[in-house]
């Protein structure tokens, strides 16, 4: 894998919206089907992450995004990975990981005591680089927001 050094990972803004939600259902529709909850959020992101405590990072090269991430509060103490994706384009350069470290630390700074994420194990490249920064598999509910997760990870944050 090389790194991408002219790769800027930046806070959302609204301009910013048709891309989160264009690279979320490029890796969404290659392996699964868009869910009602897919839509909801990528259709509104400012009112469905942002404005419920949570954030969305943008991975930018020469300005234009190839690449996203949000951050959904799900409590005081928790919060959910999710709508991660690089463009097909721009993969296997470390953005994903840039994303991820970015990601990450929001949660500290944020005062989170963990990361969650719901995932599908036929994922490998994700599947890696969530095991590469600590998440382990825990039970997964029965009753997960997409048919399509098949697991549940979990980091617990060092204060």
């Amino acid at each position: 894998m090389t790194t991408a050094p002219g790769i800027i990972i930046t806070e959302y803004r609204p301009q910013f919206a048709p891309y989160f939600r264009d690279l979320n259902l490029e890796w969404i529709e290659q392996f699964f089907r868009v869910e009602e909850q897919d839509v909801k959020v990528l259709e509104q992101p400012d009112e469905n992450i942002i404005q419920k405590g949570g954030a969305i990072f943008m991975a930018l090269e020469d300005e234009v995004p190839v690449g996203t991430v949000a951050m959904l509060k799900i409590d005081e103490d928790t919060v959910e990975l999710g709508k991660m994706g690089v463009s097909s384009k721009h993969q296997g350069k470390g953005i994903g990981k840039k994303l991820m470290d970015r990601s990450l630390k929001y949660a500290r700074t944020q005062g989170f005591k963990s990361v969650i994420l719901y995932s599908n194990t036929i994922l490998t490249s994700a599947m890696r680089l969530y095991e590469k920064n600590g998440f382990v598999a825990v039970p997964l509910e029965s009753n997960s927001l997409y048919e399509r997760s098949n697991i549940k990870m979990e980091l617990v944050l060092n204060s």
